[in-house]
């Protein structure tokens, strides 16, 4: 289930010192999984009849359950989707764009319904580079339709497990009036610190971002679609300059996450 992944897809940004000093938040930064809270807002899907309905992605798609590619319009990483039956607890996902495979996942269902566990394997945004790859579980806020497939209902995500380097590492770098940072996924932009917008490279779900400042410790980048703004990622420098806290704000599906951030 794709919308699991909404950790992979984080922009990430840096905050200037006053007077020359460099910034504090040059260098390499990591997400610390363990200690990320995410919203409670579930995703829903529904596998009923021999069909398949991601209610909460955007946009929203119905398609057939037969393991075939099914296209759906609308969405920057794919232009299809198979769900494939494995049994009453388990399905498969394969995610294409063009048709070259750019996203593979199962989800599993607990015998008692309540709990999910997904692992996945995803290319779509890494520039030709390793795939990002990583698990998680999910646990079930309302059951689906009577009848209907295990994995139907709205699910809250618990917790990522784990995921891949090259989507929770960046790098930035600050120097007077503008800010570049560089991703191990292969995004990358070079913004002034006016709140200008910038072009960022190497992501087609985001085609520009803008920062600016928010007091002496904080930037706020917003992450815009062809114009349109689709985040706000709100990132802090602690005391001692080690660790960062963020928030992420995703304005497509109106969830917000928290994490914190290790200077490496």
């Amino acid at each position: 289930m794709r919308s699991f992944l909404i950790a992979a897809a984080l922009s990430v940004l840096s905050i200037p010192m006053i007077g020359g000093a460099q910034s504090a938040f040059n260098g390499t930064w990591k997400l610390d999984l363990n200690k990320s809270s995410f919203s409670p807002k579930p995703d829903v899907y529904i596998l009923a009849d021999g069909m398949y309905e991601c209610k909460t992605c955007v946009p929203a798609y119905k398609i057939k359950a037969d393991g075939t590619d099914q296209s759906v319009t609308g969405h920057p990483y794919f232009d299809s989707v198979a769900i494939k039956v494995v049994s009453d607890h388990e399905i498969a996902e394969t995610d294409k764009k063009n048709g070259n495979t750019v996203a593979t996942s199962t989800t599993t269902i607990s015998a008692d319904g309540k709990h999910a566990t997904f692992s996945f394997s995803d290319s779509s945004n890494t520039n030709g580079g390793p795939p990002v790859t990583g698990s998680g579980t999910a646990v079930l806020v309302a059951p689906g339709p009577a009848g209907s497939h295990a994995v139907s209902g709205s699910w809250k995500l618990e917790k990522i497990g784990d995921m891949s380097d090259n989507a929770i590492i960046w790098t930035y770098n600050i120097s007077a009036d503008q800010i570049t940072m560089t991703s191990k996924s292969g995004q990358s932009y070079t913004a002034k610190l006016d709140g200008t917008d910038a072009p960022m490279v190497g992501d087609p779900g985001t085609t520009s971002v803008s920062v600016t400042m928010a007091g002496k410790n904080t930037l706020v980048e917003t992450d815009k679609r062809d114009g349109k703004v689709i985040s706000v990622w709100k990132m802090t420098v602690e005391v001692g300059g080690k660790t960062a806290t963020a928030i992420n704000e995703d304005k497509l599906t109106n969830r917000t996450a928290h994490f914190v951030v290790i200077k490496q």
